[in-house]
């Protein structure tokens, strides 16, 4: 296990009240973590941290995460009261379906939350923990549509290509860092049941994705790409592969989907 997910040491996770976030904060709970729960529906956090009390000291934060400033004043809390963050989990998330020329506010929305959570809660928490001189841990959740772009959920997948290429920068700028303590990791999802929906076959639980994650972060990996029931990893791997393939063959963008190479990547992945 990571030191910083060590017993007595503080984790702060966004999106805490449903789904990858509850499943962290369980599961640092039961590492005995401080848990610091973050997220912006007053009534869903409530029960979730309710679920967790006699587990571990447990501090629910109603906060909206494109705020900076609100992040800001959390983080000032959160060091005024233990002093010490071991884990940051910037996990929230919103989906708001636009089209490339329509939708503007949904765009903005998803961005918001979605980038400037991300963006905000670095800003907020990177210079004190590193300032801590502790091993700690910064988790940004992105997604495998942040990586191979298909051709729906456009705001979604752009802020989380987004939210990869940042955090392989603050990767870079913590490892060059002097004496840091602080790692980076980009937690990518494969397909996964959260929020209120029903298990369906081939769905990875949060629990899944939560071990998986410990696991990757213990091992040092920065891209820790989880499988599921449906997708393999060497799935995702040629997934991955062909879409940077569009670039260096001058394929068009998206070509898994463009019917003059759909039946191609069918047959070579298959």
């Amino acid at each position: 296990m990571h030191r910083a997910f060590a017993q007595g040491r503080v984790a702060v996770v966004t999106g805490a009240a449903s789904g990858i976030g509850q499943a962290a904060c369980k599961k640092c709970a039961n590492l005995g973590m401080t848990v610091c729960m973050v997220d912006i529906t007053a009534e869903a956090l409530g029960v979730a941290a309710e679920a967790l009390s006699g587990q571990a000291e447990i501090l629910p934060v109603v906060t909206d995460v494109s705020d900076g400033a609100a992040l800001i004043a959390l983080a000032e809390r959160v060091r005024g009261a233990y002093g010490d963050v071991g884990v940051l989990m910037n996990n929230a998330a919103v989906r708001n379906p636009a089209g490339c020329w329509t939708g503007y506010k949904d765009w903005q929305k998803t961005m918001d939350v979605n980038l400037w959570g991300v963006v905000n809660g670095v800003q907020a928490f990177a210079p004190g923990m590193i300032a801590q001189d502790q091993a700690s841990a910064i988790i940004n959740t992105g997604s495998k549509q942040g990586i191979t772009t298909p051709p729906n959920n456009r705001p979604y997948n752009v802020a989380k290509a987004a939210v990869k290429s940042y955090s392989e920068l603050l990767q870079h700028e913590l490892r060059n860092r002097e004496n840091c303590q602080v790692t980076a990791h980009l937690l990518i999802p494969g397909w996964t049941t959260t929020g209120s929906a029903e298990p369906k076959p081939g769905a990875w639980l949060p629990r899944q994705v939560v071990d998986r994650m410990l696991a990757g972060v213990a091992a040092g990996d920065f891209y820790i790409l989880c499988p599921d029931g449906e997708t393999t990893a060497e799935m995702d791997h040629q997934r991955i592969l062909w879409g940077a393939g569009d670039i260096i063959e001058n394929r068009p963008p998206l070509s898994r989907w463009h019917p003059d190479y759909k039946s191609v990547f069918d047959v070579q992945t298959s």
